[in-house]
């Protein structure tokens, strides 16, 4: 915090609803490294913490994080006796921390960010016992929880059917752009890193978001189609970063490609705004057949065709503002970055399409009312799992 953008706004608009909020959450590698800030009238506590790569890694990152999580909240509990604990997952264990303050009247709400047991298949193969217990993490969350906030409608079907919830008690909360504060610099043409057009990835850079078939289909248009017109601009941080190097050295690719790690987001905005396509290579599977990406609501706010996988989710977000390809088809992906390309009519039309979506219904001033709604529920003493 406050980096992560569907949190923090989360906090301000609770805030500005009238709560006092405090928010527990890991520090920073570079920036936001205070053990304890007051930024806008919202207390942040952090702890240390790391990103593991490993099962056993997961689990001491896991353990050690829970334990500091669990010492912060007894800390914040004494200092502002709050009485509603929210937990936004992965991994699916601060339910233990909220059992314990259910002892003195704390509800808890169980903020859905990832399917934890399809991010478990996604990461790691097949299906173990150590897939079961990421199972029983999940239901346990579900059934402590007295209110759910889900990221999308599939999110809210897997509350009510695996998690057992009743669909009164489950809330949609998209993480869509915040118009109030949303800023779309003007268009920067000459930052196209010397070519006629630039196409951008944003997002986390993990084993399950698709970067290497993005880099197959990079690969494609620039080595097979000699297409010399185009730069692919990847922006952020993540365990795959020296692969994805490593790839790029190998399909001789540097000429074309750019990692900029995690960069602040007024950079972020100011390279959306010089960009013609947002690319989402996420594969179809089972955890990213569910997701909402969030990098697809930015650029549509942007006004940038999206190309993307047919994905469930994604094309009920994105509807007529992308071109969806052959699930897991690098090359079928790059034909359909290479028909926007070509078509500046297309491009025009996409993008006008998705940023009247934001503008009229997929917006924060939408759907913070649902998250007020929410903690209304959730204080309410005949609240029911």
């Amino acid at each position: 915090m406050p980096v992560d953008k569907r949190v923090w706004k989360e906090a301000c608009a609770l805030r500005d609803a009238g709560y006092r909020v405090s928010v527990i959450c890991p520090k920073g590698k570079s920036i936001h490294r205070e053990a304890y800030e007051l930024l806008e009238g919202i207390e942040i506590y952090r702890h240390r913490g790391w990103e593991a790569s490993s099962i056993l890694g997961y689990f001491l990152e896991y353990t050690l994080a829970l334990s500091a999580e669990f010492i912060l909240t007894l800390k914040v509990f004494a200092r502002t006796r709050f009485r509603i604990l929210q937990a936004c997952n992965p991994p699916d264990t601060i339910f233990l921390i909220a059992l314990f303050l259910k002892l003195f009247g704390v509800r808890f709400i169980f903020d859905h960010h990832d399917l934890s047991p399809e991010l478990f298949e996604a990461k790691f193969g097949e299906r173990t016992f150590l897939h079961g217990i990421v199972r029983l993490l999940e239901r346990c969350s579900f059934q402590v929880a007295d209110v759910c906030i889900a990221t999308n409608e599939s999110f809210k079907e897997v509350a009510i059917s695996r998690g057992g919830k009743i669909p009164e008690n489950v809330f949609v909360v998209r993480n869509c752009p915040d118009l109030a504060s949303f800023c779309r610099p003007q268009l920067q043409r000459t930052n196209r890193f010397g070519r006629s057009f630039l196409v951008t990835y944003v997002g986390f850079m993990g084993k399950q978001d698709g970067l290497d078939i993005l880099l197959q289909s990079i690969d494609h248009i620039v080595n097979h189609e000699k297409r010399q017109d185009t730069h692919f601009l990847l922006i952020g941080g993540g365990t795959v970063l020296p692969e994805l190097k490593a790839m790029i050295a190998d399909r001789q690719l540097g000429d074309f490609v750019t990692l900029t790690g995690q960069v602040p987001h007024e950079e972020v905005a100011a390279y959306l705004a010089s960009s013609d396509i947002g690319v989402a290579p996420d594969p179809k599977n089972a955890m990213n057949d569910k997701s909402t990406m969030i990098k697809i609501f930015e650029y549509m706010a942007f006004g940038l065709p999206v190309v993307l996988f047919d994905l469930k989710e994604g094309r009920r977000i994105a509807g007529p503002a992308a071109l969806y390809a052959v699930p897991n088809d690098p090359v079928d992906f790059a034909a359909q970055v290479t028909r926007l390309l070509a078509s500046n009519e297309l491009r025009e039309q996409l993008g006008q399409s998705g940023r009247r979506q934001i503008h009229e219904s997929l917006n924060w001033e939408v759907e913070k009312e649902s998250l007020i709604r929410a903690y209304a529920t959730a204080l309410q003493p005949q609240a029911v799992q």
